[in-house]
């Protein structure tokens, strides 16, 4: 690396919306964050998974003829 013109890293103090503050390593002295682990709904375990206008019924026709269907094949005596 060259001397003198990478940025010092220095440790940081991160501050969430929600009011949850971290210390990490950064560049800047201080950073603020809108949403965090604490307050975010995948990892608060509140997150709602829901099939908005029928995408996996609609993918589902759309792609029913390509199913692979089993054949009835009897074996030769």
């Amino acid at each position: 690396m060259k001397k003198d013109i990478h940025p010092s890293y220095i440790p940081a103090k991160v501050r969430c919306a929600c009011g949850t503050e971290f210390s990490t390593g950064s560049t800047k002295e201080s950073i603020r964050v809108e949403i965090c682990s604490k307050c975010h709904p995948f990892f608060t375990g509140k997150q709602k998974l829901i099939d908005t206008a029928g995408r996996v019924e609609r993918f589902r026709r759309k792609y029913a003829h390509l199913e692979q269907k089993p054949q009835d094949t009897k074996p030769a005596e």
